[in-house]
């Protein structure tokens, strides 16, 4: 099967993980004696003769605020440049501009972990000329260590660079923390551009070296540091997220790897911070001090590190202000790159965690979770790190109401395969909680509590007598994406949907 703009040979997802043994490309970058810090972005883009079909890279470590690759991509399309593949590691909102670079050819194709807002809405409606490929947090850096993708320019957004190019990301009016997705990028891009608004004489505390950067550039303003913390960063209040998280807490403390040294992971949304906080509760209970906490992290994480309950923080993405403030102050809260986090050819930390807490959109009877789609087959988030964590951790606990809005959370199949069900260990919902078969040792003790155990089965039977079994969604042939797991293997394909069909 050949795909416009996708050229390595594959085969779907053949549920075999860390076959793929890659060999790193070996950087080589100019002496530091060569640096030149540029006027401007279009100056940058006179000197380096940037031409159509380039790859070039961006990091999204601020998120929502970015306002860096909007505007180097709006100078490369007044250059009237086509058929750019932007290898970003996340897109969101804030980058709604791109959708007319993608109508009017500037951007053809896309590769990101994450997509949300009005990219992903254009690209659902089939407006980018070639598949968008989703690939994992920890699948990015193996892409381009393993030469799949060479980048041409590499720009980074740098809350603070000193005149030899070393960058840190915790100081400087636009601080976003960790700049863990940006370390691949400035080693392996051919030219690699940082962007900054606070350029220093020198800086102590480094977090990517100088010698890997090609040029400067200073500008006003990177972007919105206030609108990194985008999404759902507060502990719920619903009482039936509570419920789910308390319920969540019980299998962490009954499964066997709840015990001192344990290492924890869990996500921004409601509920998870829920999962964190009634955790806390119990390690104080229960005298029980963890490792470490990792992924992107949180200011419900700093604060049991804080209280001595983790003993590190590993970071690859501050997931709101709190997060920045600690990474400054504390030495063991410690910025990681993507590849040290997540990596199938790293020594990575998600090869280390005991217990992930991760979200889903639908789970179906087989386990499978899919993040990147709506329950109607729409593009509107990604794997990010979910199937890095699941494939890594020892126990992996999916936390969901077992039906939202009527639609429900377990499918007969999902629409997309986002994380294979072989990685995923139980799924917590208010009305029951369902192991994975295959974890017979988790099922053996879970048994011994007064938890409400069920099979994925049982619990499907009971939304489809609640609230019914939805319509199935159709698709046209109308290929738009290619969804990768973290060793490179295709798990899914993402297809147009039908538009003859009512939302």
């Amino acid at each position: 099967m050949e795909i416009n703009g996708y050229k390595k040979e594959f085969e779907l997802y053949s549920y075999g993980h860390g076959n793929k043994k890659q060999k790193k490309v070996q950087t080589t970058k100019k002496n530091s004696s060569l640096y030149k810090i540029k006027k401007s972005v279009s100056d940058l883009l006179d000197e380096i003769n940037i031409q159509d079909g380039m790859t070039l890279s961006f990091h999204h470590h601020l998120r929502n605020g970015d306002y860096v690759l909007n505007m180097v991509i709006e100078e490369i399309a007044k250059r009237n440049i086509k058929d750019i593949c932007l290898f970003t590691s996340s897109i969101f909102p804030c980058h709604e501009p791109l959708v007319e670079h993608i109508k009017k050819g500037t951007v053809t194709q896309i590769y990101a972990a994450y997509i949300s807002g009005p990219v992903a809405n254009a690209i659902n409606n089939g407006l980018l000329q070639k598949p968008v490929i989703m690939h994992t947090h920890g699948g990015r850096p193996r892409i381009i260590e393993s030469g799949e993708v060479t980048i041409d320019v590499s720009f980074i957004a740098v809350p603070t660079c000193d005149q030899k190019g070393n960058i840190n990301g915790s100081i400087g009016k636009s601080a976003c923390g960790s700049l863990g997705y940006a370390y691949t990028d400035a080693y392996y891009g051919k030219h690699t551009v940082v962007i900054t608004d606070n350029l220093v004489d020198k800086l102590d505390e480094i977090h990517i070296e100088g010698q890997f950067i090609d040029s400067i550039i200073t500008i006003d303003s990177i972007g919105d540091a206030s609108k990194i913390v985008s999404g759902t960063t507060k502990i719920t209040q619903n009482p039936i997220g509570l419920k789910i998280a308390r319920l969540t807490t019980e299998v962490i403390k009954h499964s066997g790897y709840f015990r001192d040294g344990f290492s924890f992971q869990t996500g921004a949304g409601g509920t998870s911070l829920a999962v964190a906080d009634y955790l806390k509760a119990l390690m104080l209970q229960e005298k029980i001090k963890g490792s470490f906490a990792s992924g992107g992290i949180t200011g419900y994480l700093v604060d049991m590190h804080e209280k001595g309950l983790f003993e590190k923080l590993y970071d690859v993405q501050c997931f709101d202000l709190e997060a920045i403030r600690s990474i400054r102050e504390n030495p063991n809260h410690i910025p990681i790159s993507a590849s040290k986090y997540a990596n199938i050819n790293d020594d990575c930390i998600v090869s280390d965690l005991d217990f992930v807490i991760l979200g889903a959109t639908e789970i179906d009877l087989d386990f499978n979770v899919n993040v990147t789609t709506t329950s109607i087959g729409e593009i509107m988030g990604g794997s990010g790190g979910h199937s890095d964590t699941a494939f890594g951790a020892k126990v992996t606990i999916i936390v969901s109401q077992l039906f939202n809005a009527r639609i429900p959370v377990i499918k007969d199949k999902v629409i997309c395969k986002t994380t294979p069900g072989e990685t995923v260990d139980v799924l917590v919902t208010e009305r029951g909680i369902a192991v994975n078969p295959k974890r017979s040792d988790l099922i053996e003790k879970l048994e011994k509590t007064n938890l409400p155990l069920m099979t994925i089965e049982e619990l499907k039977n009971i939304s489809d007598q609640l609230i019914g079994v939805p319509q199935d969604i159709s698709f046209t042939n109308d290929l738009i994406g290619v969804v990768e797991y973290r060793d490179g293997t295709v798990i899914d394909f993402l297809y147009k949907r039908n538009e003859n069909e009512e939302k």
